[in-house]
């Protein structure tokens, strides 16, 4: 058997995977009940899926936009309204990025920073939203990464830029993120010409299985466990009490443009989250509920989310939406899959003015049927 670069690299690959399942994968990250331990090994099947799409091949001199989550590879907090793509850019380099809006109510694209090498991203660096391109009837457009400065169209990549990060936010009925027919038009290519690769060799093949590792460990075992670190504002930690939205700054992965609130729901058996409020002015708001892993629940099946096209409003333009383990037969239901505790996840896109708080009150599920 030849001991080769690659062999060692898959090795210490299968290492990692051991060591995710006995150490994240268990108390020492506050998993400790069976259906933790389940979702958390969904969770790493779909990270081992996204590793190898998203970094076993990267090539940021020769990049091609990727779907980041589907409905069936779900990570960081994906959303049924929206699609995402990445693709790794080297900050020596300019490129030229073609696309068409498609419909979606709100398009950017973000620099992520230090996340080389299939590296967890340090900060997103900047963004460029849709308001600030110049966009043709036909919704088509396009821009520049890197290079000189321009005064439209352009994103700056800093020094430490790795990947550029799209979103694409829809408003529609059903959740665009489940149908299999929509299509994001996007392209990337360099300004400057690149010739082909070299050929896969057993160093290319051991530094592409190396990033897979890197890209796992950085989501799991180097995140520190929980309640070792300070949340910001707009996480809250007590159940069915929301925090006032907000902007999350430079995190990673996050969006400059949108204001966010999340906290956790704890429901019994025979109770119901009765949530009230008003969407603000913005150009997208949403609601979906996640499990603790920041995985969606099944939104092609089920109605998991709300957004302002869904949601049947008060006469005085307010709403009230329903957490329940079943239907309650009133509208804007928001169904648990029969979870007794998860994550609701508030976003709203370039907000104006504050955004109001939603309001929840846990009730009896049969008063709501009653």
């Amino acid at each position: 058997m030849a001991e080769t670069a690659s062999r060692a690299a898959f090795r210490e690959l299968l290492d990692t995977l051991a060591e995710i399942d006995t150490r994240y994968l268990s108390p020492e990250w506050g998993v400790s009940d069976a259906r933790d331990d389940a979702d958390g090994h969904r969770l790493l099947m779909h990270l081992v899926e996204s590793a190898v799409v998203m970094q076993f091949e990267l090539d940021p001199d020769r990049p091609t936009w990727r779907r980041i989550v589907t409905p069936t590879r779900k990570a960081l907090g994906d959303n049924p309204d929206a699609i995402y793509f990445e693709a790794a850019v080297n900050p020596k380099r300019e490129y030229h990025v073609t696309g068409n809006l498609a419909g979606a109510v709100y398009t950017s694209f973000t620099v992520e920073a230090g996340a080389t090498e299939g590296r967890y991203s340090t900060r997103t660096a900047g963004v460029l939203n849709d308001t600030q391109i110049d966009v043709a009837p036909d919704g088509s457009y396009e821009i520049f990464l890197g290079g000189p400065p321009r005064d439209r169209n352009w994103l700056a990549l800093p020094d430490d830029a790795a990947a550029v990060i799209t979103r694409h936010y829809f408003e529609e009925p059903e959740p665009v993120a489940a149908d299999p027919n929509k299509v994001v038009p996007l392209t990337i290519s360099t300004v400057e010409p690149v010739g082909p690769p070299a050929p896969w060799d057993d160093d290319s093949i051991a530094a592409g299985i190396k990033r897979v590792t890197t890209y796992l460990r950085g989501r799991t075992v180097e995140q520190p466990p929980r309640g070792t670190v300070a949340l910001p504002s707009w996480v809250g930690t007590v159940p069915n009490v929301f925090p006032k939205p907000e902007r999350p700054g430079d995190m990673a992965f996050s969006a400059f443009d949108a204001a966010y609130s999340v906290a956790p729901y704890a429901l019994g058996p025979d109770e119901a989250l009765v949530i009230t409020g008003r969407w603000p002015a913005c150009v997208f708001a949403n609601v979906s509920i996640w499990n603790r892993f920041l995985q969606t629940y099944d939104y092609v099946n089920r109605r998991v989310s709300l957004n302002r096209s869904n949601t049947v409003l008060e006469p005085d333009g307010s709403w009230r939406m329903v957490l329940a383990h079943h239907d309650p037969g009133v509208p804007n239901w928001i169904d648990t899959e029969g979870r007794p505790s998860g994550q609701v996840y508030w976003r709203y896109f370039l907000p104006e003015g504050d955004v109001p708080t939603p309001e929840a009150t846990v009730v009896r599920f049969a008063d709501l049927t009653a």
